[in-house]
């Protein structure tokens, strides 16, 4: 894609692995200037090594979103480095095994709502303090199809992820005169650690079969695919955008 971020600083929490990583890769090849986070170190290292960028392109960190003085640390790293905040994407994500709602497990509900929700929102709030401060920023939380439809068998997810497009609609609204634009990207099923977790192993392969069938377009996504949609809703080619889910889904939601 011929969009370009030269200068720009943009956060990227889940940098560690799956979007967080190729968002990364992707951004810097457009010359961003990067501040990324992740609580799996390992993970973190090994995208910064992949980017082979100096101080000056790249900081990161461990941050959990979900610790309120985490995220606060993280933004003002990024600030305190390179003086800005450009672009926020809330990228940080965990899902759970399959199973039906009754069976759930109280403790995994209330992990996935910390991380998935009040991560994207505490992310939102920091960023949003320092782009009101600058008089403009973007924002791109990272959802899912299953926080515009339902999920069977993922209940705490769907929910976790229907929480971060009604976050993403209030804050557009509130912040639209602020030059401040806030949009979610909903991908369905692709290629990526999480989504490799439910198909490796025992059956591994039915289930693969089976997420592809649900698509309109016959398979699963890939990273690629889905960072060059970040790429575009955080351009400055999609100026009049804002509090908008926008579906990456190859049909799913379309029916």
């Amino acid at each position: 894609m011929n969009i370009k971020f030269e200068d720009k600083v943009v956060q990227i929490t889940g940098a560690g692995s799956g979007f967080g990583r190729t968002a990364a890769l992707e951004f810097s090849k457009a010359g961003a200037k990067l501040v990324l986070s992740d609580v799996n170190m390992a993970g973190l290292d090994e995208t910064v090594n992949l980017l082979s960028l100096d101080e000056d392109r790249v900081i990161a960190m461990r941050c959990d979103v979900s610790n309120s003085q985490d995220v606060e640390q993280m933004t003002k790293a990024g600030v305190d480095h390179f003086g800005s905040l450009d672009i926020a994407i809330n990228n940080a994500g965990i899902a759970h095994e399959m199973i039906r709602t009754a069976d759930a497990s109280l403790k995994e509900f209330d992990l996935i709502m910390a991380v998935n929700v009040r991560g994207v929102f505490l992310c939102m709030q920091h960023a949003l303090k320092q782009m009101e401060k600058q008089g403009y920023g973007i924002i791109l939380n990272v959802s899912s199809v299953a926080g515009l439809i339902g999920a069977p068998f993922v209940a705490a997810y769907s929910a976790s992820k229907h929480a971060v497009i009604g976050l993403t609609k209030t804050a557009a609204l509130e912040y639209a005169r602020k030059n401040i634009r806030v949009n979610a990207i909903c991908p369905a099923f692709c290629y990526t650690p999480m989504v490799g977790q439910i198909i490796d192993g025992e059956h591994g392969e039915k289930r693969e079969q089976d997420m592809a069938q649900v698509i309109p377009m016959g398979r699963l996504g890939t990273a690629d695919e889905i960072v060059n949609g970040m790429m575009w809703l955080c351009s400055e080619q999609n100026s009049f955008t804002t509090g908008q889910a926008l579906a990456f889904d190859g049909g799913l939601t379309t029916a």
